[in-house]
């Protein structure tokens, strides 16, 4: 089977409800990000950031996975396909997809301040004073602006070996996530899913200018 290797954004869940990341200003659901999603903004007020997380993992299970979703779990019947997502919610997982690797963590996820390999499943209210099994306060399980993203390595890895790659409402302007596309080897075609993507002509990209609903149907026609 061909290595059908995705890359997804903000785009792929906002069909399902789920707000983008971030507006042009710099905001996210009102906040500036460096209070909600850097580790200077959770040692100043730990109580706005784990409520603000509180609120987006609401949202997050209320919401449900959206027809892009399902056309992409229903790809591995013909494909291996791997998923490296920007996003942190489990949407691909309850559509169905068995391989996701998400670079910026995962919101029903729970981890140590000091222990980072102590992860939990947290589908409640994150607070503090939720301490882990040694006594330490836990945090969301996010990559905040400033930190490492642990799974990048894995992610290039998964872009060596596609035999196609498909990317999927991101802008692909953010890093380290946007190198990825760098590893694919050269003679891969890309298909490009996004109402407003921000790519050079090539003969080995087919860009399809639509949401990921719509633009899922035109990709698997084309497969």
């Amino acid at each position: 089977m061909k290595h059908l290797v995705v890359l997804t954004g903000a785009g792929m869940s906002a069909e399902s409800g789920l707000k983008t990341f971030r507006d042009a200003n710099g905001l996210w659901e009102g906040h500036n990000v460096m209070e909600v999603a850097s580790p200077e903004g959770f040692l100043n007020n730990p109580e706005l950031v784990l409520e603000f997380y509180n609120q987006r993992r609401k949202q997050l299970l209320d919401v449900k996975p959206n027809s892009a979703h399902f056309d992409l779990a229903a790809l591995e019947e013909h494909y291996k396909v791997s998923i490296v997502t920007q996003n942190v919610d489990d949407l691909h997982e309850r559509a169905g997809s068995n391989t996701v690797i998400h670079l910026h963590g995962e919101l029903l996820k729970a981890r140590s301040i000091l222990k980072e390999e102590n992860v939990y499943y947290w589908d409640k209210d994150l607070n503090l004073g939720d301490k882990d099994k040694n006594g330490h306060q836990l945090r969301p399980h996010i990559v905040w602006f400033g930190e490492a993203v642990p799974m990048i390595d894995t992610a290039i890895d998964i872009c060596k070996s596609a035999d196609i790659l498909v990317i999927i409402g991101t802008s692909m302007q953010v890093y380290p996530a946007a190198s990825l596309k760098d590893y694919v080897p050269e003679h891969v075609h890309t298909y490009f899913i996004d109402p407003n993507p921000a790519v050079n002509n090539s003969t080995k990209l087919t860009v399809i200018s639509k949401t990921a609903t719509e633009g899922l149907k035109d990709l698997i026609n084309l497969l």
